[in-house]
C-alpha cells in the first residue's frame, strides 16, 4: 500500500463488517504491506499444530486470531468512546498526530 494506515498496534478498535461485526478489541499486530490487522478475540480460526518438544509446543487444534482488513475496523475514540474516523492534524509545535474526526481528541501517543 502506498499510503500509511491510520490503525496502529495497541489501538482499541470495533469490527464493522464480517462474522465478528460489533466486537471491540485491541489491535495485536498490523501488516502494512497487506493492509491487514489482527484484533484480540476477533476472527478466531482453528489451526492444526504439530508438537515440537524443543519449543514446548503441544500438538493439537489451536484457536487463534486471524487477520482482518483495515477497512473492516474502526478506531474507538478514548474521548467520546465511540467508533470514529481518524483525522491527521498538526500541533502548535509542528508534530503530526492522529485525532478523532468526531470530537477532535488525540488518539494514542
Amino acid at each position: 500500500m502506498p499510503w500509511t494506515l491510520s490503525i496502529r498496534k495497541g489501538d482499541q478498535v470495533k469490527v464493522t463488517a464480517g462474522r465478528d461485526k460489533g466486537k471491540v478489541g485491541r489491535v495485536l499486530s498490523v501488516n502494512q504491506e497487506k493492509g491487514t490487522c489482527t484484533v484480540e478475540h476477533a476472527n478466531l480460526v482453528k489451526r492444526h499444530t504439530r508438537p515440537n518438544p524443543s519449543k514446548q509446543i503441544k500438538g493439537g487444534i489451536v484457536e487463534r486470531e486471524g487477520a482482518l482488513h483495515v477497512s473492516n475496523v474502526m478506531v474507538v475514540c478514548p474521548g467520546c468512546n465511540k467508533p470514529a474516523r481518524v483525522r491527521h492534524q498538526f500541533l502548535s509545535d509542528g508534530s503530526k498526530v492522529r485525532a478523532c474526526h468526531r470530537c477532535g481528541a488525540t488518539l494514542g501517543a
